[in-house]
């Protein structure tokens, strides 16, 4: 169990490095900031929310293997929030079928499936002891 454990947060992590670099190449593009083609229809908490996850992402990635139980939370819920986020921007815009959007959409789901796994296969920080009243 602790394997398969290892094995998913592998996995959450090269998602999250991989959009690491999306938001970096992003940032160097187009600055900070950047309203990621939407115009003046992206609210400036927008803008502030896609740049923070330059930070976010790669914080997440590397809580994976030093504070697994931190990181795996922060996994879904920077997913989560980003999938709620984004769902109005594909809506105004009808991007229902843009690849961006279906990627994170199907890490949201790999996230909430097997999050509760990785979880789980975690050490448990409270060593066992002998049971009993005896102790």
């Amino acid at each position: 169990m602790q394997r398969t454990s290892f094995a998913i947060r592998v996995l959450f992590a090269v998602c999250l490095l991989g959009a690491t670099l999306n938001h970096v190449r992003a940032d160097i593009e187009h600055g900070l900031l950047w309203d990621y083609g939407f115009g003046g229809g992206a609210v400036f908490a927008s803008r502030i929310n896609w740049s923070a996850l330059t930070v976010l992402d790669p914080l997440a990635a590397v809580l994976l293997f030093v504070k697994p139980r931190a990181g795996i939370g922060l996994t879904a819920l920077i997913i989560f929030s980003d999938v709620i986020h984004n769902t109005y921007y594909v809506a105004v815009s009808d991007q229902w079928t843009n690849l961006f959007y279906l990627s994170q959409v199907g890490f949201l789901v790999l996230v909430f499936a097997l999050s509760p796994i990785a979880w789980r296969g975690l050490r448990s920080r409270t060593p066992i002891r002998g049971g009993g009243a005896c102790g």
